[in-house]
């Protein structure tokens, strides 16, 4: 029997145990017989589990070929010099990528953050111009000959143009290829990466983010204890990009006796269960809550052996790839405020001729301008093979005041139209703050 027909007949089963479930709650014999407390609670939960246990039927993953070793794409030449201009083809891909956030992705964006879902015909047409295989060897069917984070950050922020939501949306399978690009073994590269280089991309994502205040990704609450030969995960992801709909994970989890390690997990696996999550922002994504109760994967599925280097160069490509994110949503606020300004008038004049107004915009293109300095710099020496910590940390500082502070500032140059969703900065200004909050879930 299939895993598509085990599934059928498991939400059959559970549509007819709710309905059942329903019919009773809504009798007068549960108050006669003093019942509808326990009954309202187990239809509660019976509900709850639905919900966590809607999860996408994994494929099949098996391993088209076997690799002597790894493919790894090699790193990209340097001149030595720090230089922001795009070659051809990075000025190619992102004029490209530009054109389509410009055409298709900003026209559905108020659809798609009322919906909370972005199109499957937008992720395809998304795939086909290749942004999810961009740290992919070419030996397995990437585009790109070499790693580029650069590359990663301009593709990303000419989406966040659009939408800093359905570029979440977009962008979440491509981190979980790179993930395994840069640190799955040769078995791993071969199960995996065939499914991302096809015309049928898997949903995918990159869980690290935990539910918690002041969340720090080198103390995870999500652990992992072996157990024989496999891993025994436990724990909860928030914020995961079109969890329901996700077919492979990546999971930050705490290794024991290792440390913070990576984890790969196929959305078929046991104890494993997703819930719904909406939030503020990023409502595009349709994110939800990973659920690791008891999750059992095998010895093999650990990441580069728990390298305590990979993990922590995982968090400083994410942290990166949200500062590419931000930039391309604040150039938007930017792009879009200059003509409201210009063109709205108040006492027989453009708004634009007060100070007030004129020095509000220009901070917005200063700091816009600085953040994608910062940005670019993080990513050129990722790309030159330099220690990039610091100046992740520093772009994804300024990232996180700057853009909630350019979000707020665009809101306000609007006035009363930039509290209403006719006009996409207040959808701007909730998405911006999430570059303060997320970890994990992108790369570059």
């Amino acid at each position: 029997m299939s895993a598509t027909t085990d599934r059928g007949m498991a939400e059959r089963g559970m549509g007819f145990g709710l309905r059942a479930l329903n019919r009773l709650a809504g009798s007068d014999l549960l108050d006669r017989i003093r019942m509808r407390k326990q009954v309202e609670r187990a239809l509660f939960q019976s509900t709850k589990q639905g919900f966590r246990s809607a999860t996408a039927a994994s494929r099949s993953f098996k391993a088209a070929s076997k690799l002597g070793r790894p493919a790894r794409q090699p790193r990209a030449k340097s001149s030595g010099l720090f230089d922001v201009t795009p070659d051809d083809e990075q000025a190619m891909l992102q004029e490209a990528v530009g054109a389509f956030a410009a055409e298709q992705v900003r026209p559905v964006a108020l659809k798609a953050d009322a919906d909370r879902e972005t199109s499957k015909e937008l992720l395809d047409h998304a795939s086909e111009l290749g942004v999810t295989i961009l740290g992919v060897p070419e030996d397995l069917g990437g585009v790109m000959p070499e790693r580029s984070a650069v590359t990663s950050v301009l593709v990303s922020e000419a989406l966040a143009h659009g939408d800093m939501g359905i570029a979440y949306a977009i962008l979440a399978p491509g981190a979980v290829a790179t993930a395994i690009s840069l640190w799955g073994d040769a078995d791993q590269e071969a199960t995996y990466l065939p499914a991302f280089t096809g015309e049928d991309v898997p949903a995918a994502a990159l869980a690290m983010l935990e539910p918690r205040p002041l969340f720090d990704p080198l103390k995870l609450d999500t652990k992992a204890r072996k157990d024989g030969d496999d891993w025994v995960l436990d724990g909860v992801k928030s914020l995961v990009p079109r969890a329901k709909d996700c077919e492979l994970f990546v999971v930050a989890a705490e290794a024991e006796d290792v440390g913070p390690a990576l984890f790969i997990l196929e959305s078929s696996t046991s104890g494993l269960s997703v819930e719904d999550e909406p939030a503020m922002g990023l409502r595009a994504a349709t994110t939800g809550r990973l659920l690791l109760e008891g999750a059992r994967v095998p010895g093999t599925a650990i990441m580069c052996e728990g390298d305590r280097d990979a993990y922590n160069e995982c968090i400083q490509r994410a942290r990166i790839a949200w500062c590419a994110l931000a930039v391309g949503t604040s150039q938007a606020v930017l792009d879009y405020v200059i003509p409201y300004v210009n063109e709205r008038t108040a006492f027989g004049e453009p708004i634009s001729n007060r100070q007030a107004v004129a020095f509000a915009v220009s901070d917005i293109g200063i700091e816009t301008g600085g953040m994608r300095l910062a940005t670019y710099r993080a990513a050129s020496r990722a790309d030159r093979g330099d220690d990039f910590a610091r100046e992740a940390a520093i772009a994804r500082k300024l990232c996180a005041d700057k853009g909630m502070r350019i979000g707020s500032d665009g809101v306000q140059l609007l006035g009363g139209h930039g509290f209403i969703k006719e006009h996409p900065v207040e959808r701007w200004y909730r998405d911006l703050r999430a570059a303060g909050v997320m970890e994990g879930a992108l790369l570059v």
